[in-house]
């Protein structure tokens, strides 16, 4: 039998000021972004990377959240659907992803009008956390970070969130969206 190891990043951020470890390869910008299979909410279908990015022909901004169900995350999912409403939606998909299961993620997006994002679950096995590096070792949860993925797969921006109990900047990524579709 064999066994495979994680690459673990220990320290790599913190919550509440406790050094946390992240799971998985650290991305760069300019590498290929793995390929996934997550769930959707809406309907429990699986979402891979080509559904996202209709077959190569848009960009894929991906906004990852350890639990939609606290306060730091609902406050930066609604910030984003209320700022990617002008993005244009042919050229790029808004997903926020998170380990909460598919029926916590749509009511809570219900409740909360979320209508320019698609919510996304990697609660089943953590394999999109482990693959891009995010998976908070202490907690199994994903740590608060940014992936804008153009067309053809290639990381264009990341943010990964140092403290983890802080919000992201928002014009940064905002502008870089803005920048990779053209808008």
């Amino acid at each position: 039998m064999t066994m495979t190891t994680q690459l673990e990043r220990p320290g790599a951020i913190t919550f509440k000021g406790s050094p946390m470890t992240l799971v998985g390869k650290e991305l760069k910008v300019g590498d290929h972004a793995p390929d996934f299979q997550l769930q959707a909410a809406d309907d429990l279908s699986p979402v891979t990377w080509n559904d996202l990015s209709a077959g190569g022909t848009r960009a894929v901004l991906m906004i990852l959240v350890p639990s939609i169900d606290t306060s730091v995350c609902a406050r930066e999912t609604s910030t984003f659907d209320k700022q990617v409403a002008g993005l244009p939606k042919d050229k790029i998909a808004v997903v926020t992803v998170s380990a909460d299961t598919p029926f916590a993620q749509k009511r809570w997006a219900g409740a909360e009008h979320v209508d320019n994002i698609q919510m996304l679950s990697d609660h089943k096995e953590r394999a999109f956390a482990d693959a891009y590096g995010v998976r908070i070792k202490e907690l199994g949860l994903l740590a608060r970070a940014i992936y804008l993925v153009d067309k053809d797969g290639i990381i264009r921006y990341i943010q990964t969130v140092p403290e983890v109990a802080t919000e992201p900047d928002y014009d940064a990524v905002l502008r870089a969206a803005r920048e990779v579709v053209g808008a």
